[in-house]
Parts: C-alpha cells; structure tokens; sequence
C-alpha cells in the first residue's frame, strides 16, 4: 500500500521532535516540510491545522492530525505491529503512561520558557518549579531505564525532545542539570543511544542561539513600545 505522510515541522520545537521519534521508532518514512514560524505561515499549515495553526501536524494520505501527544497515539495505533508499542497493553500501564504525557504538556515547556525570558524572582521561582517538575518525574522514572520499564514509550518520547533545553536551562537559570537530576541526566543519556533519538534531536547549543535570539527580539521590542 502506497502511502504518502508529510510532517509540518519545525527544527528546534520539542513537539515536532516527538513526532520525528515516533516515526523512526516505527520504521516509516516520511517527509520533513520546515515551517517559518517566526515568518508566514504557509498555505498547507493554515489549510490542515485551522484551529491552532501549529505545528506539528502529520498528514497521512492527505489527511491532517494535529497535537503531537495525539500524533504519538495515532502512530501507534496505525503502525501497531512495526517495532515495539509506544503505548503499554494493560489499560492501567496505558492510562498512568498518558496521565505523565499530558503532565508534561502541561507542566514543562511553559515553566521552562519562564527560565530563559525571565528575571529576578520570576526567574528564580521558575527554576525552583522545573527542577521540582523533573524530581517529580525522576521519582515516577525510579530505577526503571524507561517510563515503561524496559520499553521506550510514550512517557519517554515525550519527554526526551527537552533534554536539548538542558543546556538552555542550566545557563540561564545558573545550576546543574548533573547535580539536581542525575536520574534523570543518565535516562536521558540511555534515550540518546537509540537512532530515532539521536537523529531527532537537534544541537543543544544551536537550541541555546536561537532561544537567545528570541529573547533579545522580545527585548526589543518591548523597550520600542
């Protein structure tokens, strides 16, 4: 069966990441379109995510799926039977692994953000907050080397895209990722001898540049309004 699946991506974004792992866990080709987020939308971006006009969004066969979490899933059911499950078989493994994915949408990105754009006591309780998030998440890891245990699955694949932000992290709010998180530092390393991890990631310090370079455009901004 001939099958055409395109990625509406974008490089340095930890949930376009997800869905590139996903994918080259299972085994599926695909084909990576760049999105200019900073710029203009493209045409296909605004014609298959109406709603969000965001990325990620996979379409298989011309036809959309958006939010990487439900991408993940959607994968997994389509691609079943190439590689190992994302998702876990009992229905209680396969709700808790859920209940850590959407901990981390919820949680992660957007305290993490709070780290690099702000200051002060901002600043300081951000870093307090992301360093509570990733103990929290050490403590559900425990000495397993995945979130399912001997399997890398959902939890894994969404967290893993924001170990290339450690660096970010660790320069902007001045600690050590090694020191507060040594669990989940050596999980992290354990992710990154997989391919499908490896070849995903991108550059920890070309995360680190670009962040940087938004943070000064908002600078700017601000200061001319």
């Amino acid at each position: 069966m001939g099958e055409e699946l395109i990625l509406l991506d974008f490089w340095s974004s930890p949930f376009t990441t997800r869905v590139r792992i996903a994918l080259r866990e299972k085994g599926v080709e695909f084909k990576s379109v760049e999105e200019d987020l900073l710029g203009t939308k493209s045409q296909l971006l605004l014609e298959m995510n109406p709603v969000h006009k965001q990325v990620p969004v996979l379409i298989h066969n011309g036809k959309p799926v958006c939010e990487s979490t439900i991408i993940l899933q959607y994968i997994d059911e389509v691609w079943r039977d190439k590689a190992t499950p994302l998702m876990p078989s009992d229905p209680y493994e396969r709700a808790n692994a859920r209940f850590w994915a959407d901990y981390i949408d919820r949680k992660i990105y957007s305290t993490a953000k709070l780290v690099w754009t702000s200051t002060g006591e901002v600043q300081e309780t951000a870093k307090k907050n992301i360093i509570e998030c990733f103990k929290l998440l050490e403590s559900e890891l425990g000495e397993k080397p995945f979130f399912g245990g001997n399997s890398f699955g959902l939890v894994d694949v969404s967290l893993i895209p924001f170990s290339s932000r450690f660096y970010t992290l660790e320069t902007c709010g001045n600690f050590s990722m090694s020191d507060e998180c040594p669990k989940l530092v050596s999980w992290a390393k354990r992710c990154m001898e997989r391919e499908s991890v490896s070849k995903s990631l991108p550059d920890p310090y070309k995360v680190y540049d670009f962040v940087m370079g938004l943070k000064k455009q908002h600078l700017q901004s601000q200061q001319k309004s």
